[in-house]
């Protein structure tokens, strides 16, 4: 029951591939723009490169999406309302906010996606986690934000509040995109993987777990979340 059964593709992998090739995308136009307002101009370097992996990142989505018959922009179509949506309403005001958000939105976003590849074939689910990895960014926001804490002790409650928010923004959009998506929705109840459905229990255990994953990230920096 994997992704290519009798040559057929299945709605779930399209999904999927869909949902993170824009994401990246997008990663890659928000972290371009960060180096716009980026403080020096080291920052600046280390963020285009940053934003070129991103992107390298989308085109590894597309080649895949390309080779299983399907056009990368019907595939992204989907999502674009969705994700915009959010991106709208958690717009940074500023260069520290934007930084938690690539940090820990980004961070909730691959767990999130993790979650669902690993009841797909094994080969999409590898495709995922190599472009889930990490470019740099997190290890740059960290120490950015640790940094200005440093400086500023007070900035840590705003930042901590706006993690907060960020999680919760982050768990209803995926909630969102799941369950507007009949195919995604089916990977949750009947895993092609042959593993159990998974029923209320199961789905409070991954939003637990996307919220330990969360508060660990929030730790490294030192903010409640």
């Amino acid at each position: 029951m994997w992704h290519n059964l009798d040559g057929v593709t299945s709605p779930a992998v399209v999904d999927l591939l869909g949902a993170l090739a824009y994401g990246e995308l997008v990663a890659f136009e928000r972290i371009a723009a960060d180096a716009t307002h980026a403080p020096t101009l080291e920052d600046k370097i280390s963020l285009g490169k940053m934003a070129d992996a991103e992107f390298r990142h989308f085109e590894q989505i597309s080649t895949r999406l390309t080779q299983l018959g399907v056009e990368p922009s019907v595939a992204m179509e989907p999502f674009v309302d969705a994700l915009n949506a959010f991106h709208n309403n958690m717009e940074p005001r500023d260069w520290l906010e934007g930084l938690l958000k690539a940090y820990v939105g980004d961070g909730i976003a691959a767990d999130f996606y993790r979650e669902i590849s690993i009841h797909l074939d094994p080969e999409t689910a590898t495709l995922v986690n190599e472009v889930l990895s990490d470019v740099g960014h997190a290890q740059f926001a960290i120490d950015h934000i640790k940094s200005a804490i440093t400086e500023d002790p007070k900035v840590a409650g705003r930042l901590a509040l706006w993690g907060r928010r960020l999680m919760g923004e982050m768990i209803s959009q995926a909630s969102v995109v799941a369950g507007t998506r009949p195919a995604l929705q089916e990977v949750f109840l009947n895993p092609p993987d042959g593993s159990a459905p998974m029923g209320a229990t199961e789905l409070t255990s991954m939003v637990n777990r996307l919220t330990v994953g969360h508060a660990r990230r929030m730790d490294v920096i030192g903010l409640a979340s």
